[in-house]
C-alpha cells in the first residue's frame, strides 16, 4: 500500500537524505521517496503504519514534522 504525507520542515537535499534514511529504517516501511516538493513523502508500505511511529522517524532525522495528506 502506498500512503503521501508532507513533511515540513526540509530546507535542502541534505534534509531529504536524513529524512529518507529514517523512514527507511522503519519494519513497516517498503520504499520511501522523500522529495522537497508537495507531496513530499511517497511511502510504499508492507502493513498498515501510525503516524506516530512515521512522527518519531522523522523527528531522529532532524527538526521535521510529518503529516498524512487527507484523501478526498
Amino acid at each position: 500500500m502506498t500512503q503521501q504525507f508532507e513533511i515540513t520542515g526540509m530546507t535542502c537535499s541534505h534534509c531529504v537524505a536524513r529524512v529518507k534514511k529514517e523512514i527507511e529504517n522503519l519494519e513497516t516501511v517498503e520504499k520511501a521517496e522523500i522529495r522537497l516538493d508537495s507531496p513530499q513523502a511517497t511511502i510504499t508500505l508492507k502493513d498498515n503504519i501510525n503516524i506516530e511511529e512515521l512522527q518519531a522517524a522523522v523527528r531522529n532525522a532532524g527538526d521535521y514534522e510529518i503529516h498524512e495528506i487527507a484523501k478526498m
